[in-house]
């Protein structure tokens, strides 16, 4: 993930021994080389996906003249995606945002004991409905929408025993399929609170700027450059529903029609493309995709 743009590329280089640089290890060489078991620990996972990401803006910036604050009108990511996003619009730093990935991704997984929560994603179902069985599955324990994904695919995250209910529930609901997610603590759901008195003390030590352009908040769908709301929204995200179908569905009504996921994979590409019918949705994420990127 992110070699070939290293190879290639001495602008992705720079992020990459930048990131090294603000976490005092290589987590260059474990995203590189692995072991998978060691970059999937979340810690690890978090600021290495946020690197692939600002690698493939600097490349652009560099190779393409990409310049954010002409190019977008807005800027948004998913999750931990989302201090990419504030990243690469200049309102954190490299550095800071691997340094708080990293302090998310411990405080989430040492929020609740391993075992005790899960996540599974409901298909089929829209938001209202996977709320239902969220609400019917947690019989006094946590269970709660965690994900607004795309129309029909919609997230719980709770305590196990909960998220193991609302598996039959959705079905008996309607849902095409109801799927445990390979994950390794019950992300954005109340059980988070730890992480998120974690992330209120760590995000008040480090300097937020006004973005270059919007950033569409996970957690309101709606747009923030205020540098003290841009803390409080990262603090509330943590537990919070990521409400990424309305955040697509904000930026359409805006007038944007054109999309462009920067970093690994393509997944948000593929749920803009579920909820946003006749738009546009790009993925640039290797030295060949690249060339394709016009302004």
């Amino acid at each position: 993930m992110g070699k070939a743009l290293a190879d290639a590329f001495p602008a992705a280089r720079a992020v990459f021994d930048e990131v090294d640089a603000a976490l005092g290890e290589k987590l260059s060489d474990t995203i590189w080389n692995g072991p998978d078991d060691a970059l999937k620990l979340t810690a690890n996972a978090q600021p290495a996906l946020m690197a692939v990401s600002l690698a493939v803006v600097r490349v652009l910036e560099a190779e393409k003249g990409l310049d954010l604050s002409k190019a977008a009108r807005f800027v948004a990511g998913h999750s931990l995606g989302e201090y990419s996003a504030l990243a690469a619009a200049g309102s954190l730093s490299i550095t800071d945002a691997a340094k708080l990935l990293r302090i998310r991704g411990r405080a989430m997984q040492e929020a609740v004991p391993v075992g005790q929560g899960a996540m599974a994603a409901l298909l089929g179902l829209d938001f209202d409905a996977a709320a239902e069985v969220a609400q019917a599955a947690a019989e006094g324990e946590v269970c709660e929408a965690a994900n607004d994904n795309a129309s029909g695919q919609v997230v719980v995250s709770g305590h196990k025993g909960a998220i193991d209910r609302a598996l039959v529930i959705a079905k008996e609901k309607g849902a095409k399929r109801a799927v445990l997610l390979p994950v390794s603590a019950p992300f954005h759901c109340r059980l988070m609170a730890p992480a998120a008195d974690a992330m209120r003390a760590a995000l008040a030590e480090v300097n937020v700027q006004a973005p270059v352009v919007p950033v569409v908040a996970n957690v309101t769908a709606a747009p923030v450059t205020d540098a003290d709301e841009i803390r409080r929204r990262l603090v509330e995200q943590v537990t919070g529903t990521v409400r990424w179908r309305e955040s697509v569905a904000f930026m359409v009504s805006e007038g944007v029609t054109r999309f462009i996921e920067l970093g690994a994979g393509k997944v948000l590409s593929g749920l803009v493309k579920r909820s946003a019918e006749g738009a546009e949705a790009q993925s640039i994420g290797m030295p060949d995709d690249i060339p394709t990127y016009t302004a």
